[in-house]
């Protein structure tokens, strides 16, 4: 207790309640192939007075940045050190089904997760969050999640600010309300009433004069955020949520929906040193339906941030560094998109519900059911959706698996700031948004992958559907009932499986203790290298492995030792 209180104590002692503004919190940063994440529920001196019960990644609110390479095998440890059943959603990666760390990827408390996958995503900004069905909201309040950023080799020749902390700053936006106590409201409310950027409130940030490169997540349960700067300079869109664009598109306001991300580039080696200005969100005189455009200051969809312009950031202006870059890149890579014309396939999904009121959202008129696969689609196969809002409200769309390209909206050109690869997109209200996706691989007919509104509540209630990816039916013959053996027993560091059937493959596995409960569970564990239980305290085990085709189950005992 003593360590967490201290940790806390330095994690929030740059906050300061009379401050008029408190320094930046730059997540710490995690690198390699391994990853070890705790969860844990923690607390956090947010505001004057009580302390908010939180919840961290090894700490005490948001998470360690991840930097991967692609190309990279990463293995993720996830403890879930939490009171609460939870998930960890990679958000944006392509990777298995049974990996992905959806609703159906539940990690019970004191339960070790351990997702693997080779990363072929191209470098850019996403994230991890979690993902619980019913409990996404809460999670993602307490202050569950992280970002994680790629690179590639075309990323690193370019010409492009990558000084983490320095001129290359990731920025989670969102905020919370409180309750009197000072705890964090999470139930029958849409929208926080004060701002948190990386966790810190009234945030500001000392940027180099030179080009500076921001790396921006909406994380809020709903509120959307029009961003702009106090002088209203031109900065450079380079990156949407899956990559690089072909090149940087000069804007000076830039929607982003809920789940989305941008990379921008914002130019200071014209500004003076000492100078200041700020990143707003512009969000007052929005069209109707704009999530936090409502007028109301309290209540379920009130806030006292809505339909006003606000500071998301304070930035200060100091000397450039050494060996700055001072110019935004004409170009950048050179992607070859997807088109209507690949697409083998065509579907159409539909928003509606909401009314009356109190109504969940829904697709297609259904609420998300476990037991419903919403859409079965092939291997291999090229597909072009249409998600149509006949709603009251926008939205904010996310599928699982795939990086797509919107080539249509209904209300006009798709704009030039979202022409790369996408994984949300923002929905306005009697609106049809046009994408195309490939399903390469990763065929799964049991682990489902899913599609929703990235609002927390949204998703919460019901607004969500779930595809599996169907691959060609295999004719090798796999014995059932399903024999092996697990080896040494006793074991000391590692556990390794052994199937009868040299035909076979292990699909997952999950070690149970003697009260029954899951205390490791491995989705499609590289059992040849053995199954690493050094972290099990000693006594029995019971060990349950599932077969990849045939989905058989059997359990064994084994003892560590």
């Amino acid at each position: 207790m003593r360590i967490a209180i201290l940790l806390s104590c330095l994690f929030f002692a740059q906050f300061s309640a009379n401050a008029q503004y408190n320094t930046l919190w730059i997540p710490d940063t995690l690198s390699g192939t391994n990853f070890n994440l705790v969860l844990k529920d923690t607390f956090a001196q947010l505001r004057s007075g009580n302390q908010t019960i939180t919840a961290g990644v090894n700490g005490a609110f948001w998470g360690p940045t991840l930097f991967i390479n692609k190309g990279d095998e990463v293995h993720m440890n996830v403890y879930n050190k939490t009171n609460d059943s939870t998930t960890i959603h990679w958000h944006g990666f392509h990777l298995p089904a049974v990996m992905d760390g959806g609703p159906h990827q539940v990690i019970p408390p004191g339960t070790l997760w351990q997702p693997f996958w080779k990363i072929t995503n191209q470098a850019a900004t996403y994230w991890y969050h979690p993902h619980l069905h019913e409990m996404t909201q809460e999670h993602m309040t307490k202050g569950l999640g992280g970002f994680i950023i790629v690179r590639d080799a075309e990323e690193a020749a370019l010409p492009l600010p990558r000084t983490y902390g320095v001129d290359d700053i990731p920025l989670s936006l969102t905020s919370r309300r409180y309750t009197t106590g000072n705890q964090f409201v999470y139930t029958n409310t849409a929208y926080g009433d004060y701002m948190l950027t990386n966790g810190t409130p009234n945030a500001q940030v000392s940027l180099p004069k030179q080009v500076v490169r921001l790396r921006i997540l909406n994380a809020e349960t709903e509120r959307a955020y029009n961003l702009g700067f106090s002088d209203n300079r031109t900065f450079y869109v380079i990156g949407n949520d899956g990559g690089l664009l072909n090149a940087p598109v000069g804007v000076t306001r830039l929607k982003l929906g809920v789940g989305e991300r941008a990379e921008i580039l914002v130019d200071l080696t014209g500004a003076t040193v000492g100078s200041s200005f700020d990143l707003k969100a512009y969000n007052s005189g929005q069209a109707f339906g704009f999530p936090g455009g409502e007028p109301g200051t309290s209540g379920e969809f009130g806030s006292l941030l809505n339909n006003k312009d606000f500071t998301v950031l304070h930035i200060n202006v100091t000397a450039a560094t050494t060996n700055p870059i001072t110019a935004v890149p004409t170009t950048l890579v050179n992607n070859t998109y997807l088109t209507a014309a690949d697409a083998t396939v065509s579907r159409t999904l539909t928003i509606n519900g909401g009314q009356p009121a109190g109504n969940p959202f829904v697709f297609d008129n259904k609420i998300f059911d476990f037991n419903t696969i919403n859409k079965t689609l092939d291997v291999n196969t090229t597909e072009k959706w249409t998600v149509t809002n006949t709603n009251i409200f926008s939205h904010s769309f996310h599928i699982h698996d795939v990086q797509f390209k919107i080539i249509s909206r209904s209300t006009g050109a798709v704009g030039q700031y979202e022409s790369g690869w996408k994984d949300v997109f923002y929905i306005a209200i009697n609106e049809s948004v046009t994408f195309v996706a490939r399903f390469a691989d990763y065929a799964d007919p049991i682990h489902p992958f899913m599609y929703h509104c990235h609002f927390g509540n949204h998703e919460d209630e019901g607004m969500m559907g779930q595809f599996v990816v169907k691959g060609s039916t295999s004719t090798s013959d796999i014995a059932n009932p399903l024999t092996y053996n697990v080896f040494p027993n006793p074991a000391d560091d590692r556990l390794y499986v052994q199937l009868a059937d040299p035909n076979a493959a292990v699909y997952y596995v999950t070690i149970f203790n003697t009260n029954g409960k899951a205390v490791m569970m491995l989705p499609q564990p590289q059992v040849q290298q053995g199954i690493d239980i050094t972290t099990l305290p000693r006594g029995a085990y019971s060990i349950q492995v599932m077969e990849k085709e045939t989905k058989a189950v059997s359990t064994k005992k084994f003892v560590k030792l």
